[in-house]
């Protein structure tokens, strides 16, 4: 093949993916920022993942690039997620240009677009903390001709460069906690864009500094491999049944033995009598039973389950990557999948154990309530871990190793944005 014909197989799969991207975005009610989409029309992807056939290479996917065991601790990330991050950037800073970004975890093909949307009067610096994954990052940004990107290897837990702030820092690993270094090298105006892990829930959240805090501007849902080194948190994982487990993320503590059997208890089940259109942010709704949940009797637990178990029936989970639950007493509770009736769903709970449909009925009633209030989306507060309860804002507090989150839910009027 023809260097000119390679080019333009690159060029015609390079943007139909930028196709999909597009439609995706208008699937979820969002708009893909013109100059999103134009960086992600010019930067080269198989350029970063060497290798492979132009069809993976842009396939509205991530690519998986390192695994250590059975984990998966380095990918190029799905371009929907990439596009949504730098969408939540964009609009934080009303546009890139200019701008002198950090990006924490390199594989390259994030800082070649972040380097395309700030321009000539802007920079970006990547780190990584895996040797390995920077040399990469060096080579393949070299040979897509961005050899102006700084990449560093080091651990992005603390300060990278002693005195220097930027006005974006966009992380592209899962982060348990905010380490006090990502608000500080920050610009007094500065945004921060993290996925982070809050109850074993993942979401994107665009972040302002203000002054010692972070106020979340938006968010979206998402997934990453997670962050490595001094920031590292492990999830635990507890079995429930065959293919059935629950995620423990905040300390939990879990008998293993009265899990034996309760999915196979009778099945109890309520309805909170809603009838939601199919846009409806139901990762608002997950925040908000976690939330509250977590201060009722009993763990708050996320269910995740594989796809033969829920063909077999034994479980019906809402999202089978990580559902709501909770487990007191021995009777275990979730979100349940949809009910829906032409083009509108109502939401439910399913429960196994000896109060059963008392726990289902008290799921139920969070999810009324939150429905009452307007489906509410929760504003993120991010402040020290010093920070005395009276400074801090009204909401569910969680506390991690370095900050003390207070996710706010504000009621409004059903309809209203």
């Amino acid at each position: 093949m023809s260097v000119d014909t390679m080019s333009s197989e690159s060029d015609r799969f390079r943007n139909a993916m930028v196709d999909l991207v597009a439609a995706d975005h208008a699937a979820k009610g969002l708009t893909l920022r013109p100059e999103v989409e134009a960086a992600l029309r010019t930067v080269p992807r198989e350029l970063f993942t060497p290798g492979l056939p132009l069809e993976q290479a842009y396939a509205n996917a991530a690519v998986l690039k390192k695994r250590r065991g059975e984990e998966a601790i380095s990918s190029v990330s799905a371009p929907f997620l990439i596009a949504e991050m730098l969408g939540q950037a964009a609009d934080a800073l009303g546009g890139l240009a200019g701008c002198h970004a950090l990006e924490i975890g390199s594989g390259g093909y994030n800082a070649s677009l972040v380097r395309e949307l700030v321009g000539p009067s802007g920079s970006v610096t990547t780190v990584d903390i895996d040797p390995e994954i920077t040399d990469r990052a060096i080579a393949c940004l070299a040979t897509a001709g961005y050899d102006d990107v700084t990449v560093v290897c080091a651990d992005a837990e603390h300060s990278i460069a002693s005195g220097r702030r930027w006005d974006l820092i966009i992380v592209t690993a899962g982060a348990w906690d905010i380490p006090p270094a990502w608000r500080d090298q920050l610009t007094d105006d500065g945004v921060l864009v993290v996925p982070l892990r809050m109850f074993g829930i993942t979401k994107s959240y665009a972040l302002r500094r203000r002054g010692d805090r972070l106020v979340s501007e938006s968010h979206r849902q998402c997934g990453f491999v997670s962050v490595q080194g001094d920031g590292a948190h492990e999830v635990r994982y507890v079995d429930i049944a065959d293919g059935v487990h629950l995620r423990l993320d905040e300390g939990q503590q879990v008998d293993p033995s009265v899990l034996d059997g309760l999915l196979a208890r009778p099945r109890e089940e309520a309805w909170a009598g809603a009838s939601l259109p199919p846009r409806t942010a139901l990762i608002d709704l997950n925040l908000w039973l976690a939330s509250r949940l977590t201060h009722e009797a009993g763990e708050f637990v996320v269910l995740t389950a594989q796809e033969t178990a829920i063909e077999a029936g034994v479980v019906a989970p809402s999202w089978q990557f990580g559902t709501p639950a909770t487990l007191h007493d021995g009777t275990f509770a979730y979100r349940s999948a949809l009910r829906w009736t032409d083009r509108r769903f109502d939401l439910g709970a399913y429960a196994h154990g000896p109060e059963a449909a008392a726990a289902a009925g008290r799921m139920v009633e969070h999810m009324r309530a939150w429905v009452d209030a307007g489906s509410p989306a929760p504003v993120l507060h991010v402040l020290p871990s010093h920070t005395p309860d009276g400074d801090l804002p009204d909401g569910a507090v969680l506390d991690k190793r370095h900050s003390r989150l207070v996710l706010a839910f504000t009621p409004h009027e059903k309809g209203t944005p």
